[in-house]
């Protein structure tokens, strides 16, 4: 049996508008998951997880607006609280990560170390 849980992250309007827009495209393996976690590296020491993945048997597994997400429950300590959102500026495309168990983060916001 599945449980879904609570998911510890936020996604925005606009991140959800884009990755139901990814979802959508021709081709799109409606199997995969939205992972959402870390891993070690990156300039400040820890480097944000995004992307679409095949569930694993160790995964937590929620829905945010019909998007299936998957994420390590160990990596809970490090995102809870965490927001994401896409931004489509002139300056700067793409997903974006507010943490705010981040103690510093890099430029690009990609890493950070808590």
């Amino acid at each position: 049996m599945e449980t879904i849980a609570q998911l510890p992250i936020k996604l925005t309007t606009g991140a959800i508008q884009e990755l139901q827009r990814l979802r959508s495209e021709d081709g799109f393996d409606q199997s995969q998951y939205l992972r959402i976690g870390v891993k070690g590296g990156g300039c400040s020491g820890l480097s944000y997880v995004l992307g679409f993945d095949a569930k694993m048997e160790d995964d937590e597994v929620y829905e945010i607006e019909g998007i299936p997400v998957v994420m390590k429950k160990a990596h809970g300590i490090y995102l809870l609280g965490m927001e994401i959102d896409f931004a489509q500026g002139l300056n700067a495309r793409g997903f974006t990560f507010t943490n705010p168990n981040a103690t510093s983060s890099c430029g690009c916001g990609t890493s950070f170390a808590v």
